[in-house]
């Protein structure tokens, strides 16, 4: 019998992991979603099969795994009425709230449940995801097996040895995507300065940035080999990445990323003293 899979929250992410669940075949009877909002649950009933009740009791709470699929400033207050719930059996618990340690989880559900902290990013909501998850010393190999089964529904997953490495995921694949969609808008822009009308632009860029990451994925060379492969001395593609070397691309690329992940730091505290 597969496990039972609760979701607090229906939003997005929580129903891109639902959809992988069910595309893996994982029963509808065994996943039940609380979700407020009235058109959510009834559109996560029709289209997945699915329970989707409005608020928690002990019944509902009754499962395996329980999935905190809610935004970090609303953590506090949802977990809290999740408490009195919690069935005798400590569940395992995940979250993919960005930047709530684990601490601040247990100071609100207590230490009963074992804790997965996940960090999807949004390219999960077509199956294409990459998560960096960690798991509390009390977390057992068959709990660590089935959240990598959960998160892996909905693409790749990463497990990181320390918590605090989730603030590199988070700077890594969480805001990465945004990185790669900045970079395509730059290509484009480019492509129209040199005469390329913008829906020609467009589909030149995306497909190749389509291409790059296939043949990174499937070939199983490195990206810098692959980058010499295609780089012939004195050519056009050198002198393009001369000037991108001109500019300090690199280093550019690691500011941000810490950056990012100094801003996950500060947001984690933030939300912890808040909350203390």
């Amino acid at each position: 019998m597969k496990q039972r899979i609760v979701f607090v929250g229906g939003g997005n992410m929580a129903t891109s992991l639902i959809s992988g669940l069910r595309h893996a075949s994982h029963p509808g009877d065994r996943i039940t979603v609380i979700e407020p909002d009235a058109a959510k649950r009834d559109d996560l009933a029709a289209r997945y099969g699915v329970t989707a009740l409005e608020s928690a009791s002990a019944e509902a709470l009754d499962a395996e795994v329980i999935v905190l699929a809610v935004k970090p400033q609303m953590m506090r207050d949802v977990a809290r009425g999740l408490t009195e719930y919690l069935p005798d059996t400590a569940p395992l618990v995940m979250s993919i709230a960005a930047g709530l340690p684990l601490s601040a989880l247990r100071s609100w559900l207590g230490d009963s449940p074992a804790y997965v902290r996940t960090m999807p990013n949004t390219p999960s909501l077509i199956g294409a995801g990459a998560t960096g998850l960690y798991a509390g010393d009390d977390v057992s190999t068959e709990q660590r097996e089935l959240a990598e089964n959960i998160m892996a529904s909905a693409g790749m997953t990463v497990w990181v040895a320390e918590e605090a490495l989730l603030d590199a995921v988070i700077a890594t694949s969480g805001s990465g995507p945004a990185y790669f969609f900045a970079f395509m808008e730059a290509m484009m822009e480019g492509a129209q300065k040199l005469g390329l009308d913008a829906a020609d632009a467009r589909e030149l860029v995306l497909h190749t940035a389509l291409g790059a990451a296939r043949m990174a994925i499937e070939s199983g060379d490195d990206p810098g080999t692959l980058r010499k492969n295609v780089t012939s001395p004195g050519g056009t593609t050198a002198e393009a990445l001369a000037t991108f070397e001109a500019g300090d691309l690199n280093g550019l690329v690691h500011r941000a990323m810490k950056s990012a992940a100094d801003r996950a730091d500060t947001l984690a505290r933030e939300l912890s003293d808040r909350d203390a």
